[in-house]
């Protein structure tokens, strides 16, 4: 319930702040802390973790922590990091991305949403670099396997998926929506809290940007959980 609320009156700030602020370095340490978070938590249960070779197996990872609300006119906002491994075998630095939906339709309530994506190709993995884009709607995606699952887990990925989609909510929403779903880049929180301007495609595959302190907690922890 805490973390309901919590989603809550970040949703209310970001309704009122706006499209181009700024946020402050702080902040953007509160996320990846947060996103840690989502993940430790995912794994904490085998009836909700990711099986280990499933993890190995993954070319990138999105975490995502995102509130909805809405009666007939729904809005999802949020925010997201993204990871993706590279050809040595080594998790990149976390690139900060904004996480929205908009949606029309039968629906009320309000729910925080918390996911995890496993981007299991290296072309789910390049959809990253765009400007705007919508892994439901550009890969393949379907409902990962958990570790409770074990004798699924050797199973071929369901319907060839590319990307598979973890995910935890709290709170109550009931729905009948059509719904567009985004993620993009946010460069100005990357450029924050790198202090570059390199983009996404160095950001993930270069070491031009070394990993400050504080984005090293969660890639010491994905790279325990994958090795």
């Amino acid at each position: 319930m805490k973390q309901f609320l919590t989603a809550l009156l970040c949703l209310a700030t970001v309704a009122v702040l706006p499209a181009n602020a700024a946020v402050p370095r702080d902040s953007l340490i509160k996320r990846l802390d947060t996103c840690e978070a989502i993940l430790q938590d995912l794994q904490a249960s085998t009836k909700t973790a990711i099986p280990a070779d499933v993890l190995r197996r993954a070319k990138g990872i999105v975490i995502i922590n995102q509130f909805q609300a809405g009666f007939v006119f729904g809005l999802k906002d949020g925010y997201a990091i993204a990871m993706v491994r590279r050809p040595n075998g080594k998790w990149s630095v976390p690139a900060f991305l904004k996480a929205g939906e908009i949606s029309f339709g039968l629906q009320a309530g309000g729910r925080s949403t918390n996911t995890v994506m496993l981007l299991m190709d290296d072309t789910a993995a390049r959809l990253l670099f765009k400007s705007r884009f919508n892994f439901g709607a550009e890969a393949k995606a379907a409902a990962g396997i958990r570790s409770a699952e074990r004798d699924a887990v050797t199973k071929p990925l369901p319907n060839d998926a590319n990307v598979l989609v973890y995910s935890l909510s709290e709170g109550y929403y009931l729905g009948a929506a059509l719904k567009t779903g985004y993620m993009q880049p946010d460069e100005a929180a990357n450029r924050t809290f790198y202090n570059t301007n390199n983009r996404m495609p160095e950001l993930l595959y270069s070491d031009w940007v070394q990993p400050p302190a504080e984005a090293r907690f969660l890639m010491d922890y994905l790279a325990r959980l994958t090795n």
